[in-house]
């Protein structure tokens, strides 16, 4: 690769396990290994973990990790999280300016939100190109799951900062083909944009039966048992009651032998726990992050993966959890848009099912026919990972950054 020096800019990074970073750790550490001088700043934060604070400075992989010290009031209120956007916006803007050179490539990531708006002041100053790598679009997500503040003035104002961002960049990079939708209808033209999806570590996560799964006898689901499975943050733009509603009328019926698994956290965690207390069922079992070593039997313990998006904020994001689906070699149940990217992805590729939201009986009964029905389920897990193998491979979506950053190097 002909690119001198990358900087990457996003809240965590290495070894931490939230997807943004999981992501963006794949592309760093694989083009260290190319040759190209990658540099990171992050924040010592740990997505997960309050007390922990990772190392201000240090060397992995060929990269060099500089974070900076933010405040850590976490993600339980709104008020201490914009505290510690703002903190990072600030602490970062600092370490960059002072990094960054002529001719460098800054790569701007969106957590926090909007960060391409600051992050376009020390570019512009230092000569820098900037690409955006956009994993979702602020502010209308805000005002679309119900934050009324950015509805008005407020979101109109920071929607224009950010588009004269993106506009003034050198690329912009969309993480699917709504999203490349979205910002053509804000004005940004199409040689600003390119779209590279985000992928899973498809070497380390490979399909693995449940006889021969070590996690799944850990916690005590036989083979008897039709697993449903949730991997990773339950948040504002993702639909629970759908899947809740499900999981209620199967428990009423009797239905047993299927088991809903919440793995993870996220502001609606907590909330899967009390619709089972409050309703008293037993088939859901609620358990936390695993380690990324053991994140291959984790997504395998499940006959069956379900993810969701509220239809207003489709294209605005797309669930980066549905690659690791593909890769575990397990169908994808979608609820969501109806006409939407991965409910069109898994109709096409018969990689899965997709529903709408609110139509609890509909999965109900679907999950009740596949949980007698084993081969539907294998030929729709093996259609996933050949989906994985074919467009969303680690190796293919990583050597779309390198031609990338050789056309703007």
């Amino acid at each position: 690769m002909t690119v001198r020096r990358v900087f990457f800019v996003n809240r965590f990074f290495w070894p931490d396990f939230s997807a943004t970073s999981q992501i963006l750790s794949d592309v760093a550490f694989a083009l260290a290994a190319e040759g190209v001088e990658v540099e990171i700043v992050a924040s010592r934060l740990a997505y997960g973990n309050p007390d922990l604070r990772y190392p201000a400075d240090e060397t992995e992989g060929g990269v060099r990790i500089h974070r900076v010290a933010t405040t850590g009031f976490g993600r339980a209120g709104l008020i201490g999280r914009a505290v510690d956007y703002l903190s990072f916006y600030l602490a970062a803007l600092i370490k960059t300016g002072m990094l960054l050179r002529r001719g460098d490539i800054l790569v701007v990531k969106t957590d926090p939100p909007l960060l391409s708006i600051p992050m376009r002041i020390v570019a512009r100053l230092r000569g820098a190109r900037q690409v955006n790598w956009l994993q979702d679009i602020y502010p209308e997500i805000a005002g679309l799951l119900g934050f009324s503040v950015f509805d008005g003035v407020l979101g109109r104002a920071l929607a224009a900062l950010r588009d004269r961002s993106l506009k003034a960049s050198a690329m912009n990079v969309a993480i699917g083909e709504a999203m490349r939708s979205k910002l053509r209808a804000t004005g940004l033209n199409d040689r600003k944009i390119a779209v590279i999806e985000n992928f899973s570590d498809d070497e380390a996560i490979r399909p693995l039966a449940a006889a021969d799964n070590p996690l799944r006898a850990e916690w005590s689901y036989g083979t008897d048992l039709f697993v449903v499975g949730y991997s990773g943050n339950i948040g504002q733009a993702h639909d629970l009651n759908t899947i809740l509603g499900a999981a209620k009328l199967l428990h009423d019926r009797g239905a047993g032998h299927i088991r809903f698994l919440f793995v993870g956290g996220g502001a609606l965690f907590d909330n899967v726990r009390a619709a089972a207390e409050v309703h008293g069922l037993s088939n859901i079992d609620c358990r936390p992050y695993q380690p990324r070593e053991r994140l291959s039997e984790s997504l395998t313990v499940p006959d069956l993966h379900w993810i969701s998006l509220r239809p207003e904020v489709e294209g605005y994001l797309l669930p980066s959890k549905f690659y690791g689906i593909l890769a575990a070699g397990r169908p994808t149940l979608f609820i969501g848009h109806p006409q939407g990217e991965i409910a069109g992805i898994v109709r096409e590729t018969q990689s899965g099912w997709a529903f709408g939201v609110g139509d609890a009986t509909g999965v109900a009964d679907l999950l009740l026919k596949l949980a007698n029905d084993c081969n539907a389920v294998e030929e729709a897990g093996r259609a996933a990972r050949s989906l994985m193998d074919v467009r969303f491979r680690r190796e293919l979506i990583i050597g779309k950054w390198k031609q990338l950053l050789d056309e703007l190097g």
